[in-house]
């Protein structure tokens, strides 16, 4: 009896994230591309595109709001262009995957950032923000993109990376959820 109480519990609280999770209007997907893992993320974001964007491009911020980032900071810009450096750690479970990356993120207002690996510990990191209006402040936010870590065996690097882009993406929908909160 107390077994079988303990699983409805454990089933409710299930449930419960299950649909917490829902609400948030968060999806998450990946798939093998050869040695990469392509990841899928899409949001609904209530918010003004002005903060939409203003988040989106906060680079030397992004440790404050985005899991697993511990230091992200412009170390150049050209030509509508910003090279990024960044440090952090993905992990999934008692796994944990440092990651240095410099990236060149390319604006292209209204719609879109273009995200690529310029060096790093990652063999391939492309790819990059898509905002779609939806109507009167609500945007489909989707981060579409290719990465493979340089030394893991592939189905513990999709695990891992999937785990890692779910856990910031979703830090980054919150960041401009807040931003647009305190705006108002």
């Amino acid at each position: 009896m107390l077994l079988r109480v303990a699983l409805l519990a454990c089933f409710a609280v299930s449930v419960a994230a299950a649909r917490a999770a829902a609400s948030d209007d968060i999806d998450v997907e990946s798939m093998r591309r050869g040695p990469a893992v392509e990841i899928r993320a899409l949001a609904t974001v209530e918010a003004s595109y002005a903060t939409i964007w203003a988040t989106l491009t906060d680079y030397d911020h992004l440790a404050e709001f985005v899991p697993g980032m511990k230091r992200s900071r412009v170390i150049a810009r050209e030509a509508g262009a910003e090279l990024v450096e960044q440090e952090g750690e993905a992990s999934f479970l008692f796994l944990h995957f440092p990651i240095r990356v410099t990236v060149l993120a390319t604006p292209r207002p209204p719609l879109a950032i273009d995200v690529r690996l310029v060096k790093g510990n990652l063999r391939q990191l492309e790819g990059g923000y898509r905002l779609e209006k939806l109507g009167e402040r609500r945007y489909a936010l989707r981060w579409i993109g290719l990465v493979q870590p340089e030394s893991m065996p592939p189905l513990l690097g999709e695990l891992v990376m999937r785990s890692n882009l779910k856990h910031q993406f979703i830090g980054m929908v919150r960041e401009i959820e807040r931003r647009e909160a305190a705006a108002r």
